[in-house]
């Protein structure tokens, strides 16, 4: 069922495209209006038809962006893992040359998190639906799995020996990744303050074996990073 909020009222039929006055691409609004019903209602309560009335569209009018509700959230799934991966994909090239695997990995759980923070309605709380373990949605799986393999490769590398010879690589990657994403029940519960980024961070690191002096390089490490890599 659509749920109240304070828009106005819409009078007469619905419109064959968008409001063209709520500064999204017509593609953005039906993505935005997906995201808000999947998290709120949950998706396979979702129907098409609902996703077009929260729009303000005809039910046709959608299918010319999208073939049907999956195609929706694999796009939202997507841009909450894609914008981090483009980010990583510069910083591996730095390491170790110009850059520490500490101060890469800092740099990562910091675009992670706010990547995450930024996800329309938080649908990070979507992962683990059981329909997204089906084969349509193979394609994010495998761009959060490469995500994983990135954290693991840096967080191995950024690590003491006393952490490696107790934790493998795979397992370092899965544990730190999981530390990032801490930051969808955190958003469950209010606002993503810069404090909690930067406690994730600092966790993160801390998994790895550093000390606090360790933790604070590679921290203002990751800024001057963060300035030389964009999305």
């Amino acid at each position: 069922m659509q749920q109240p909020d304070d828009r106005p009222a819409r009078v007469g039929r619905p419109r064959k495209v968008p409001d063209a006055g709520s500064g999204m691409s017509a593609r953005d609004q039906v993505l935005d209006a997906a995201a808000a019903l999947f998290v709120e209602n949950g998706f396979s309560a979702t129907t098409t038809r609902a996703i077009a009335d929260r729009v303000g569209i005809r039910q046709a009018s959608l299918y010319y962006h999208f073939a049907g509700k999956d195609d929706m959230l694999v796009e939202l799934l997507t841009t909450s893992v894609r914008p981090s991966l483009e980010v990583v994909r510069g910083l591996e090239q730095l390491v170790p040359d110009t850059a520490s695997a500490a101060g890469a990995l800092a740099a990562l759980v910091r675009t992670d998190v706010d990547t995450l923070a930024r996800t329309p309605h938080n649908i990070g709380t979507l992962y683990l639906l059981p329909e997204v373990q089906g084969e349509r949605y193979d394609d994010f799986r495998v761009e959060r799995r490469a995500l994983e393999d990135t954290y693991a490769r840096l967080g191995s590398a950024a690590a003491t020996a006393e952490v490696t010879r107790t934790v493998s690589p795979e397992r370092l990657g899965a544990m730190l990744i999981q530390l990032a994403e801490t930051v969808i029940q955190i958003r469950r519960a209010g606002d993503v303050e810069d404090a909690d980024r930067d406690a994730i961070t600092t966790t993160c690191l801390r998994a790895c074996g550093l000390d606090t002096g360790a933790v604070d390089a590679a921290s203002a490490e990751a800024d001057a990073l963060l300035t030389t890599v964009t999305v």
